[in-house]
């Protein structure tokens, strides 16, 4: 995990990257991508996440989002 950037203000939308180690490709099949999804919503509906865009690539995942107020 990455110490180095943190999100520090939900007044800011962060374009965020998350790799798979040593960019293995993992997101290969329709179920992987599913998953993906359905935790990305499961943030939004419960953690306070707005989501303005997503790519799931085959070994990473492009993420254009924010928190919320009162879930930093």
């Amino acid at each position: 995990m990455s110490t180095k950037y943190k999100a520090t203000t939900t007044e800011d939308a962060y374009f965020i990257t998350i790799t798979t180690l040593d960019w293995v490709d993992i997101f290969t099949r329709l179920y992987q991508k599913k998953i993906i999804i359905q935790a990305l919503q499961h943030c939004q509906k419960n953690k306070g996440l707005e989501i303005y865009g997503y790519c799931i690539m085959h070994s990473h995942i492009h993420l254009l989002c924010k928190a919320t107020d009162g879930f930093m």
